[in-house]
């Protein structure tokens, strides 16, 4: 278990992260989400003692990891898979780490065939491509057989083989029983992989529940609606407390139940040709929830601004 309590960190005037308290239970996969600059990388540092805190305190299983007797049996971690000896072998790189923590060298070879690396064991990391590299960090995370686990964007580089691999590969450790933390800006993947988030933005806490309630507390869900009769259907709608958005599948209803949509088509005459529940996604409730803590503003080409206004007139 990872606890933090008023967890704050400073860089002079500006504050990384701040009053961030939360705690990450075992036995589920911790999706760890924020916009870029929210702080995240930096509470991980933290966690792991690369980065010390200006104010409260993060623990893992109750002591600082400064205070673990062999980190690497208790805290595996993936932060940057480049973050290695280029000149080193798969192995050697493996055995160093095992050797500096009192891992048995047998472990170097069970990891490698865990993550499908056995057959380059004995080549050279600067040859590695992304994913190549990806699966190494996976390997050393793994090697002392900790009970926590924490994944920095892990599936950068790899293929899809790989991708549907390691989610279902960190299912499978929290399964037994493992603490695990993992960041991504992939929507898709944290949606289908984490059980519950903790989100932050400009360093504060946004939410920490489950994913459901998480998705739920965006537009949530939405009533699909295709009618040739728009108009009428959106003005009986909006008189009923309800709101509408037009896309180009049709009328997304927010504010009313299935029923009393058709209630309402029913009794103003209104042929329907399509009424549907349409949940919202985690992307779509993540960029509605963390809009005021993005740090960087793209515009869209002007090409794209006017076909978005084009779909929404």
């Amino acid at each position: 278990m990872i606890e933090a309590r008023s967890l704050t960190k400073r860089y002079g005037s500006t504050t990384a992260v701040s009053d961030l308290s939360f705690t990450i239970r075992p036995g589920i996969v911790t999706g760890f989400l924020g916009p870029n600059g929210a702080g995240k990388t930096t509470t991980m540092r933290m966690i792991l003692g690369l980065d010390h805190p200006t104010g409260g305190t993060v623990t893992i299983g109750g002591v600082p990891y400064a205070r673990l007797a062999y980190p690497m049996r208790e805290v595996g971690a993936l932060l940057d898979a480049r973050a290695l000896h280029g000149g080193r072998t798969a192995r050697s790189h493996l055995l160093s780490l095992a050797q500096t923590n009192d891992i048995p060298r047998r472990r170097v070879d069970e990891v490698l065939g865990t993550v499908g690396l056995s057959e380059v064991a004995g080549k050279r990391s600067k040859g590695f491509s992304l994913g190549m590299s990806q699966r190494l960090g996976i390997a050393a995370a793994l090697l002392g057989d900790p009970q926590i686990l924490m994944f920095d964007e892990p599936v950068n580089g790899l293929d899809p083989e790989g991708i549907i691999w390691i989610r279902t590969f960190m299912r499978s450790l929290a399964a037994e029983g493992r603490t695990v933390i993992v960041s991504s800006h992939l929507m898709s993947e944290m949606e289908n992989t984490a059980d519950h988030l903790i989100v932050i933005g400009r360093g504060h806490l946004i939410a920490d529940c489950g994913m459901d309630e998480f998705i739920g507390r965006g537009s949530g869900q939405a009533i699909l609606v295709r009618t040739p009769q728009r108009d009428t259907l959106t003005t009986a709608i909006t008189a009923a407390g309800g709101t509408v958005s037009t896309s180009s599948d049709g009328l997304a209803v927010r504010g009313l139940s299935e029923d009393q949509v058709a209630e309402l088509a029913f009794a103003n005459g209104v042929r329907v040709e399509h009424l549907s529940a349409a949940k919202a996604s985690l992307e779509q409730a993540f960029m509605e929830l963390t809009a005021d803590s993005v740090e960087f503003h793209a515009a869209l080409p002007a090409s794209q601004q006017s076909a978005q206004h084009t779909t929404e007139a």
